[in-house]
Formats: C-alpha cells, sequence, structure tokens
C-alpha cells in the first residue's frame, strides 16, 4: 500500500502531496511529490531530485514538510520495500586503525 505523508492544511488545498507510491520495489528508495498531474522524485538515499527539479520550484512549508519528516519517510519506504532499504548512514569511528 501506498504512503500518504500528512501536510499542513495550506498545502493539502494547494493541491500538494507527497507519497511513497506502491509498486516502486526497482526503483531507487524516493519520495513523490505530486501537483495536479505533474510529478517530481526525490531520492531518500542523497536528497537530489532523481529527474527534473529544484527545491527553489517549491513552496518553502513544503520542503520543511518534507525535512521535518525525512526519517519517518524513510522508514515507511523500509516498511514497504524491505528487500531495497534506505540505508543508515554510518557513522565514522577513529578507533578503526587498531
Amino acid at each position: 500500500m501506498a504512503y500518504d505523508l500528512k501536510l499542513p492544511k495550506a498545502l493539502a488545498k494547494a493541491g500538494w502531496k507527497v507519497k511513497i507510491r506502491d509498486k516502486e520495489r526497482l526503483e531507487e528508495p524516493h519520495v513523490t511529490i505530486i501537483k495536479g498531474t505533474l510529478s517530481w522524485r526525490v531520492g531518500l538515499r542523497n536528497r537530489d531530485f532523481l529527474d527534473e527539479g529544484r527545491w527553489k520550484d517549491f513552496p518553502d512549508t513544503l520542503r520543511e514538510s518534507i525535512e521535518t519528516d525525512w526519517t519517518l519517510l524513510c522508514q515507511e519506504w523500509d516498511a514497504l520495500y524491505p528487500a531495497k532499504p534506505v540505508p543508515v548512514e554510518e557513522e565514522t569511528n577513529d578507533d578503526e586503525d587498531d
């Protein structure tokens, strides 16, 4: 099942949606931003747009909502597609030289 990120009312009323769609198991982990018939994919591993798109073309509140719930979006992707999880950033350990 797809996952819909709950957005502030003003964004939802303006027609914005943020989803993790179903049937994406072969794709790079990403979230899809939707406005009407237009859509943009943002990679969950590197936060870059997978297709055309730039953050400055979107409302600041939309970007803030996505960034606030980034961890949740990654967890939802992992729940939907456990065979292709978003990798957790590994901490560097300077003591590994021993």
